[in-house]
């Protein structure tokens, strides 16, 4: 079988931890489609800020996403020998969702002459709705879209998987810190 080499591959070498075949790819055309749907070229995408809260952070989007998804599967490992099958954690899911979690801000954001700002889209829906509508698109399962949709302060009412959890505050570590 030959290998995937599309943007999101040498963007995210954690794909490389997604076991399933069709679920790495499908991962990998989120991202790919994202880019192409907001306009970004590859080289812009690894520039985008992670946040617009944070004013001229220099902590990119991809950073970031790498950032949460290598803070959610120590979690994970850490799970796994504290408390074996007592918490069980599916590791494709949730390195799937943790690269999916914030793909959304590709939509969610542009570029000015003045800096980054959000988009329409944007401004009337916030990334884990377009995120995981466009994973959605790309028939990404649903305990993924689960994650995307969960991951932020829009599932504080809902009730969170395993992964869903691990996804939340793995972000929020990687943001809190950071925050002025």
């Amino acid at each position: 079988m030959k290998k995937k080499t599309g943007s999101a591959f040498r963007l995210f070498p954690e794909l490389g931890l997604i076991k399933k075949k069709k679920l790495r790819d499908q991962v990998a055309d989120v991202w790919d489609d994202a880019m192409k749907l907001g306009g970004w070229t590859m080289t812009e995408v690894e520039k985008i800020p992670f946040t617009l809260l944070i004013p001229k952070t220099k902590v990119s989007l991809v950073d970031h996403t790498r950032a949460v998804t290598q803070t959610a599967v120590a979690i994970a490992v850490s799970h796994g020998k504290n408390y074996g099958r007592s918490v069980r954690i599916d590791m494709d899911v949730l390195v799937a969702g943790s690269i999916l979690h914030d793909v959304g801000k590709l939509l969610e954001y542009k570029k000015t002459g003045k800096g980054y700002v959000k988009s329409r889209l944007g401004s009337l829906l916030r990334h884990p709705f377009s995120g995981q509508a466009l994973a959605y698109k790309h028939g990404v399962p649903p305990e993924i879209l689960h994650m995307i949709a969960y991951h932020s302060k829009e599932g504080d009412l809902g009730k969170r998987t395993v992964e869903a959890i691990i996804i939340h505050h793995a972000d929020f570590v990687n943001f809190e810190p950071l925050k002025p």
